[in-house]
């Protein structure tokens, strides 16, 4: 859906067919079996009966001798047939590929030149997981093989898993394809761009009113030029003349103010005023999205004009709202801390609608030994920049995940900006605390 709205059509997929189909991994496992088995068959791979709780004690001491963590081979020396019978017996086990002991992995990458990487940092993959399924790594090998794949492109972080990748290759007797590891984009100080930061979803861009063709030459300008210096182009314009050797590998800047600017320029000077009015009623003018809001603002109006202040929050991209307004009656340190444990909540929410809002609220104002309605009023004004809006998980439910987690984030950030942020010990602790009390995060 994604690529659809930014008007990226592929030429084959599930929806579309193809001459290398089906196109959906969960269709293509009998033939990720039949590799595996091969695998195991020449002796390349290996049944790994580890429990978890072994894996996580010998993780533990690898990192209390500060060592990296790493597998230590202990199923590589079972003999195959008690491998397999113990397999036959229902035992559970993943299936690690084998790895050299030493050495190095030499190979080219089309942007990097000659990488080197030891074989003494490549960890035993698994290349099937218990539940029976391939792992990333074996799936995108066979994949990309029986499909004819001739370029992966993708992004940096996944440089020091091509020596696996290459291994796969030789083992299976197959030409690899090549390579080429783009750079990750950055934050106007450098880090890294992380969700945890940043809304770092397409539809975020599109529900806050960017335009696609605006965010397509935003991304096709991060760590790229055309040959001509031109800062304003197409879709069109960028495959004419894109050529993988101009990308460069410095960090490129994710200036979220520099979108706007661009996003502005082709309101202004691509667009029609009857093209923007278009927009504006296919965005959240329109009826449809009037139709959704109606019902929870009916309540509440006398005159028409009371509707848009109410559902104002929904149209807007940031909020205005002071500290003390945010905070009410809670301490501002304990607002920091219920809006991050909302936020760690929210990322493990698969159903966002208003009911599973809602009991999220009631869990969260249950641990914490409050009163739902102590516990709202933070969630209301950093939502809707209001305590008096529409109902807060209508709300929610409408703004949708992506600007609903923005929001609490910013709400944290505004905090922060006052001196009553978390600081990394507190975030710490926090971390610890929220594990005890609500289970493991998302990461």
């Amino acid at each position: 859906d994604a690529l659809s709205w930014l008007g990226i059509e592929w030429d084959e997929g599930p929806d579309c067919g193809g001459d290398y189909g089906p196109y959906r991994q969960s269709e293509r496992l009998e033939l990720h079996q039949a590799e595996i088995d091969r695998l195991l068959e020449q002796g390349d791979a290996y049944r790994c009966f580890c429990s978890p709780e072994r894996l996580d004690e010998l993780r533990k001491e690898q990192m209390a001798r500060k060592e990296t963590p790493r597998y230590d081979g202990r199923c590589l020396a079972l003999p195959p047939e008690e491998s397999k019978q113990r397999a036959e017996n229902g035992e559970p086990f993943v299936v690690r590929m084998k790895i050299p002991s030493e050495g190095e992995c030499r190979f080219m990458d089309e942007l990097r030149g000659e990488v080197v990487i030891d074989w003494s940092q490549v960890d035993h993959q698994i290349i099937r997981k218990s539940d029976g399924y391939p792992t990333y790594h074996l799936a995108n090998v066979v994949d990309d093989h029986h499909m004819r794949i001739s370029h992966v492109i993708r992004g940096e972080e996944w440089i020091n898993s091509v020596p696996k990748h290459l291994l796969l290759y030789k083992l299976l007797g197959w030409n690899p394809p090549a390579f080429a590891h783009l750079p990750l984009l950055r934050n106007p100080d450098k880090s890294k761009l992380s969700k945890r930061r940043n809304p770092t979803g397409i539809f975020y861009y599109r529900d806050a009113g960017f335009l696609p063709e605006a965010m397509i030459n935003y991304l096709g300008m991060m760590g790229y030029t055309l040959p001509d210096q031109r800062e304003v182009f197409s879709l069109g314009d960028l495959s004419e003349t894109f050529d993988l050797k101009r990308i460069s590998l410095g960090g490129p800047v994710f200036d979220l103010d520099k979108l706007r600017w661009l996003n502005g320029r082709y309101l202004r000077e691509k667009l029609s005023d009857e093209e923007v009015i278009d927009r504006l009623l296919t965005w959240k003018a329109g009826k449809g999205f009037l139709e959704r809001v109606l019902p929870l603002a009916l309540k509440r109006l006398e005159t028409l004009s009371d509707f848009f202040p109410l559902a104002q929050f929904l149209l807007a991209d940031k909020l205005e709202y002071t500290v003390t307004e945010l905070t009410g009656k809670l301490d501002p340190g304990e607002a920091a801390r219920l809006l991050k444990i909302a936020e760690w909540e929210l990322e493990k929410t698969a159903e966002w609608n208003r009911d599973e809002l809602s009991s999220l609220f009631q869990r969260m104002a249950q641990t914490e030994e409050m009163k739902l309605k102590e516990l709202l009023p933070l969630f209301f004004v950093a939502i809707t920049g209001s305590t008096v809006s529409l109902p807060l998980f209508d709300g929610m439910s409408l703004l949708g995940p992506d600007l609903s987690r923005t929001r609490i984030r910013l709400a944290l950030e505004k905090l922060a900006d006052a001196g009553n942020g978390l600081s990394k010990k507190g975030l710490k602790s926090l971390e610890k605390e929220y594990r005890k009390a609500y289970g493991d995060r998302i990461d």
